[in-house]
């Protein structure tokens, strides 16, 4: 299971409340640096463990929320910015300790609508006071625990864990399974070109595979070239096709009209993205006008190539489309989007195989706030190669047959 598939459990509190050593704890390995010393977690820290009974999570060791000075100020930042990726949280304290630092990270929870447990940190020192006890759980926290290395009793903890993770956060839909049942054939196209991986295939089109060998379906893969030579000569008529958004005009041509056809993206776009805005939003990149500023957002970081999606290709087929002068601002994983969202007029997602659907829709969510049309790399390439109500249609019959997004 990719990480991306993986509940992310996000660990906050003050410098030395022993976040780090909690963390070793519950991942039964030294991961994080422990010391005396305030400040020693930098960057926060990301490690695989496994839940017995449960499965696999992403444990998120963070910055203390007090730190000083400029560089704590970046520190703090980036804890901040680690609460749009989780699924649960983790408030740890000491002493009693409930103050403003807390009360600002439960409200960033809440509105980020992230269930929290509070676990009151080295019992050895200072016992949990009912008072405290009291003000943590009318914060809102779920579970109030206590804790202390010396005996490490996690147990207690993993319990709450899995009884307070939203359910979404672990249960695992089907990619292809409302398109595909028992013994349909999936022809997947799959271009190996220059941004192709060295020796594998990208996440989605394993993701695919293996999908579709979950759905009892037979799949077959091939490259855009062999394509027409393989429908004529085996004269086997798949029930779905899935592309390469890059080779959609390809793909269009050669795939009979009457075989459903969509793409990688589209398939990851209505997957974990929002894709009834995504419907909505593709149609505007025909309103866009000289001077309007496109943001496209990458989930993950990679080298670029002279002929990247991102930032060639998607750029250079909206520009060709629209005929009109166009800015486009590429932000790369889950940095922080540079100035105002109004200040775009189009937002553009990548399929997001690298990241949760949790994160995707933190990512989508402040345009769809402020009314800014989105779309997903897909779906944009269909759209302005002309074949967008043939690559969506699958998938929009799915989201709402009463709709009429074609």
């Amino acid at each position: 299971m990719g990480r991306e598939r993986r509940p992310h459990i996000g660990i906050f509190g003050r410098r030395n409340n022993g976040k780090s050593t909690l963390i070793n704890f519950l991942a039964g390995q030294d991961i994080a640096i422990v010391s005396d010393v305030a400040g020693t977690t930098t960057d926060p820290v990301k490690k695989s463990f496994e839940i017995t009974g449960f499965g696999p999570v992403i444990l998120i060791d963070t910055a203390g929320i007090d730190d000083t000075g400029e560089l704590g100020k970046k520190r703090i930042l980036k804890t901040n910015q680690a609460i749009k990726t989780i699924d649960l949280a983790i408030l740890v304290i000491t002493k009693n300790t409930f103050g403003d630092f807390e009360k600002g990270l439960i409200e960033k929870f809440r509105k980020q609508d992230v269930p929290f447990i509070a676990i009151h940190n080295k019992e050895d020192l200072e016992l949990l006071h009912q008072e405290t006890l009291e003000k943590l759980t009318e914060a809102g926290a779920k579970e109030v625990l206590h804790f202390n290395s010396l005996n490490g009793d996690i147990e207690p903890i993993v319990k709450s864990i899995k009884k307070t993770i939203p359910e979404s956060a672990f249960t695992t839909p089907s990619l292809l399974g409302d398109l595909i049942s028992y013994g349909d054939i999936v022809l997947l196209i799959t271009p190996i070109d220059i941004e192709a991986p060295e020796g594998r295939l990208i996440l989605p089109q394993v993701q695919a595979i293996r999908d579709i060998l979950d759905n009892d379906a037979i799949c077959i893969v091939l490259k855009e070239r062999e394509v027409d030579a393989f429908l004529r000569k085996t004269a086997i008529k798949p029930k779905l096709v899935v592309t390469d958004s890059q080779v959609f005009l390809k793909a269009g041509a050669s795939i009979p009209s009457d075989i459903a056809l969509t793409s990688f993206s589209i398939m990851l776009a209505h997957f974990k993205g929002n894709f009834s805005a995504y419907l909505q939003g593709t149609p505007k990149i025909s309103e866009l006008k000289d001077g309007d500023k496109i943001l496209l957002l990458e989930s993950c970081t990679h080298h670029t190539s002279c002929d990247d999606i991102g930032r060639v290709k998607i750029p250079r087929w909206i520009s060709n489309y629209t005929g009109k002068q166009l800015e486009f601002v590429v932000i790369a994983g889950l940095d922080e989007i540079p100035g105002e969202m109004s200040d775009y007029a189009l937002l553009i997602q990548c399929g997001g195989c690298m990241i949760t659907p949790k994160q995707l829709g933190n990512r989508l969510q402040p345009a769809i706030d402020a009314g800014i049309p989105v779309t997903n790399y897909g779906m944009a390439i269909a759209y302005v190669q002309g074949i967008y109500k043939r690559a969506v249609a699958p998938f929009a019959k799915i989201e709402d047959s009463s709709l009429d997004y074609l």
